[in-house]
């Protein structure tokens, strides 16, 4: 036996032939294939696309549709008022309407731009020759005064002590000829700017530069103190006088002051105008604050919404993005939508469209043609509505 004897070989079976190595592959896989890249880098880009234009701001600015809140809930009556007074705290309390306006990305700017319930401003459109923070101070100012005025018509309409006050002068807005010097109020004024002082006289308060500019004639140059809007420094400008473009022959210094009159009460009511922006709320805190004040409900059990700026002579004044408010009135749900008469053509046909059959509207020029509406919907009223202290 030799070494290999103990060695068994198996027996010899025939293996299967190898499985070929893949090198190539089909046509239609290879189509697959090529389309596959290109979509996959289309959709990156588009992500891209998307993400930086939601992120990146564009100088357009939105006016679209707000909110429709009830007014009751931002009034507060003092302890020193409920020691005068009797609140009948408002179950169904009227609605005031808002319009959102910021300023749109770019993703935001092409989506408004296709979407008719939003209207997408320039910069110029929007702010005209003024700036962002000037505009947002006037807005707020503008608010404040709208609140007070709504105070001093409630007031005097239930037989109340209420007067007014004068405040700082403060730029609302300047007056631009076809053809400026350069030291116009046009150039050297901006909103916002507050003036102190006229050839080293103070001026307080308008009543006290009516005064000083009686002799003055279109051409002459004098020194204005100013503080500049957004900063606390005084500092001293020149200002050529001009004559005023409506009224030939009366010399205006060119600029168009806010309202910042105070309102004098007997006792304090607080209204809380957080997050809101210029006068068109004036109307629905004149309403809320008769409501709250007198027995009943004024508003009949109705959801009813208002908007428009209140004057201390009791009318009611236009205001802007109505269509946007309708919106939000129509989505709130309000069976009666009222607003100023004076709103152009245009926008109460925009706004009638809106609203559709859904809510009515109707058109008011003052307080007193309101009450009769709200009256004739089933509300109280304000007959001998009267509070004696």
């Amino acid at each position: 036996m030799t070494e290999n004897d103990n060695i068994t070989m198996p027996f010899s079976v025939p293996l299967p032939p190898p499985t070929p190595i893949a090198t190539r592959q089909s046509r239609p896989e290879q189509r697959k294939l090529w389309w596959a890249l290109p979509l996959l880098t289309t959709a990156w880009l588009l992500l891209l696309v998307i993400v930086v234009s939601a992120s990146v701001h564009v100088r357009f600015w939105e006016v679209a549709p707000g909110s429709a809140e009830p007014v009751g809930d931002r009034l507060t009556f003092t302890k020193e008022a409920l020691a005068q007074i009797t609140q009948y705290p408002a179950e169904n309390s009227v609605l005031f309407v808002t319009a959102f306006g910021g300023q749109m990305t770019a993703l935001e700017a092409f989506v408004g731009s296709v979407d008719p319930d939003v209207e997408v401003q320039s910069f110029k459109e929007r702010f005209g020759d003024g700036d962002p923070g000037s505009q947002q101070q006037i807005g707020f100012q503008s608010m404040t005064t709208s609140k007070q005025i709504a105070e001093y018509v409630a007031f005097t309409r239930l037989g109340l002590d209420a007067s007014f006050e004068l405040g700082d002068i403060i730029v609302q807005d300047v007056v631009c000829l076809e053809t400026q010097s350069a030291l116009s109020a046009c150039k050297q004024l901006g909103p916002g700017d507050t003036l102190t002082a006229i050839d080293g006289r103070a001026i307080p308060t308008l009543a006290d530069l009516v005064p000083l500019m009686a002799d003055k004639q279109a051409g002459d140059v004098v020194t204005l103190t100013v503080i500049a809007h957004m900063t606390s420094q005084a500092q001293d400008r020149r200002v050529q006088l001009i004559e005023s473009p409506d009224e030939p022959g009366r010399t205006i210094i060119g600029f168009i002051p806010a309202d910042t009159r105070r309102v004098v009460l007997p006792f304090e009511v607080n209204i809380d105008t957080n997050k809101i922006g210029g006068p068109s709320a004036g109307f629905a805190f004149t309403l809320a604050l008769l409501d709250e004040m007198t027995p009943g409900d004024l508003f009949g059990g109705k959801k009813v919404a208002v908007t428009g700026t209140m004057n201390e002579d009791e009318t009611i004044g236009s205001i802007g993005a109505l269509p946007q408010k309708a919106v939000a009135v129509k989505a709130a749900g309000a069976d009666l939508f009222i607003v100023p008469r004076s709103q152009s053509a245009d926008e109460l046909a925009a706004t009638r469209a809106v609203l559709g059959k859904s809510v009515r509207l109707a058109l008011v020029d003052n307080l007193d043609e309101a009450l009769k509406i709200l009256e004739a919907l089933g509300g109280s009223g304000l007959t001998n509505a009267t509070i004696s202290l």
